[in-house]
């Protein structure tokens, strides 16, 4: 069933197919140990349940040089794919460098940006947001946050946009996707060694050189830690956040009415903002494994069970949201699932949403604008994201 959602039109758009999916109930067994999940408080709950992981990690006899792996052999994951005690620890080493105040550090300069790329599009009468706009700003934003050079920016997308297809469950991916993904893993884990090397050498006061100096009570990142979790930090901080944009400005594009009332008052942006996470997340759908017996909702659920949980069904969930195909900046409080739930929240949503914010302040204030051709759909089910969509300010 779930092979569905590589069809034009679920690319195009998934949700009447999310909607198939959640009539055949919130939580359904689609084959045997392999289960789906649509219903928002049971993908909530799921995310939450320590029942729930990634499992252990593979052992590489024989590893490539730029595929790390630990004392016992364990290919090197980022904390997004580790379980506790590992996640615990990795990811409590990068939150005390990647702190909050970094973040809010960064709004002047996220300002800065937003006004220039929204400036220099007015000049250019049509243009492409995705090009122009939602993709140079976060880019620009990590680059600068982790220290590496933007002339490096072009290589980054491509590393990126190869891993970000290989996130779609491996029923869903070719063989070609997962070995480019491979490639560009080890891509990024020879550009971030060299760097680490010489951050080492001549710490520069940017993110990277604090991830290599951090340290809790004497524990460390080991080199491999170090190189995957910048590489997490990059694709991460600008994937979702390009696709927050593009899937924001379609959203008010696509409702009049809703585009007048925010360009009318902009002080609703950051409700709004929500309700656009919610309305058409970045991210649709992530997966789990279950790590011993246990229950989902009213299903029993064996271990090493496979679970394929589709946020963007359950952010449209008929039991959680009133009317939830409707777009509606004034939706009060928003929650949703976009963003992940329980020990795997997004460390960076204080960024994306502060990203997201100040762009939308500056194009809706830069003045009316309008579609001037059909927007294409990046040819991915995890991310969903916009490839293009032009433009032209009234």
């Amino acid at each position: 069933m779930l092979e569905n959602l590589l069809t034009p039109e679920t690319r195009t758009d998934p949700y009447p197919f999310y909607r198939q999916v959640f009539d055949r109930g919130p939580v359904f067994a689609a084959a045997d140990g392999f289960f789906v999940v649509s219903g928002f408080e049971e993908a909530s709950s799921l995310l939450k349940n320590p029942a729930f992981g990634h499992g252990e990690r593979e052992v590489l006899p024989d590893p490539h040089e730029n595929e790390p792996v630990d004392e016992q052999g364990r290919v090197v994951r980022s904390f997004l794919a580790l379980d506790p005690p590992d996640h615990t620890r990795l990811r409590r080493l990068v939150s005390k460098a990647f702190t909050p105040r970094m973040v809010e550090q960064l709004a002047p300069r996220i300002e800065e940006l937003a006004k220039e790329l929204v400036s220099k599009a007015l000049e250019m009468g049509e243009f492409d947001l995705m090009t122009e706009i939602a993709k140079p700003l976060p880019v620009v934003v990590i680059s600068e946050l982790l220290g590496v050079p933007l002339a490096d920016r072009e290589r980054f997308e491509g590393w990126s946009h190869a891993m970000g297809r290989a996130l779609d469950p491996s029923f869903l991916i070719a063989k070609e996707t997962v070995a480019a993904a491979v490639a560009a893993r080890r891509e990024f884990v020879a550009y971030f060694r060299e760097l680490a090397k010489d951050r080492r050498k001549r710490p520069t006061g940017d993110l990277f050189s604090d991830l290599v100096s951090v340290s809790d009570e004497g524990d460390r990142l080991s080199e491999g830690e170090l190189v995957i979790t910048a590489m997490l930090l990059l694709v991460a901080g600008h994937e979702t956040t390009t696709n927050l944009i593009g899937n924001g400005v379609l959203a008010l594009l696509n409702h009049p009415e809703q585009h007048r009332k925010l360009a009318e008052d902009r002080s609703k942006i950051p409700n709004a903002i929500e309700e656009m996470l919610r309305y058409d997340s970045p991210v649709q759908l992530t997966t789990r494994l279950a790590l011993r017996d246990t229950t989902v909702g009213d299903q029993s659920v064996g271990k090493g069970a496979q679970a394929v949980v589709l946020l963007g069904a359950a952010n449209r969930d008929p039991r959680a949201y009133e009317d939830p195909d409707r777009f509606d900046v004034d939706r009060p409080s928003p929650r949703h699932l976009a963003l992940g739930q329980g020990i795997h929240f997004c460390l960076g949503a204080p960024l994306a949403r502060l990203e997201g914010r100040t762009l939308f302040e500056a194009l809706l204030g830069a003045g009316p604008f309008h579609r001037t051709a059909d927007p294409v759909w990046v040819k991915q089910v995890t991310l969903r994201g916009l490839e293009s969509l032009r433009l032209e300010f009234a």
